[in-house]
């Protein structure tokens, strides 16, 4: 599995995010530490949600519901 590298955030909810527009895929970072990848993420999306007012609130109405799998700490 690829490494996405991941920028951080002003969140309280997510500490950082990071995408790869080859495979439309968005890695999460959750304050707690744990990160989830989302599929189906257009680099459109992604730009919306870096620039979003609030990151937590717009992931939350926008992005949570989409495919996604937790990351083993070695894939993270």
């Amino acid at each position: 599995m690829n490494t996405i590298t991941r920028q951080p955030v002003q969140s309280s909810a997510i500490t950082s995010i990071g995408h790869d527009p080859f495979t439309n895929t968005l890695d999460v970072e959750f304050a707690s530490g744990v990160v989830h990848r989302y599929r189906d993420v257009s680099a459109e999306q992604f730009l919306d949600l870096l620039h979003a007012a609030s990151i937590g609130k717009h992931f939350a109405t926008e992005l949570r519901h989409l495919p996604n799998a937790k990351l083993t700490d070695e894939e993270a």
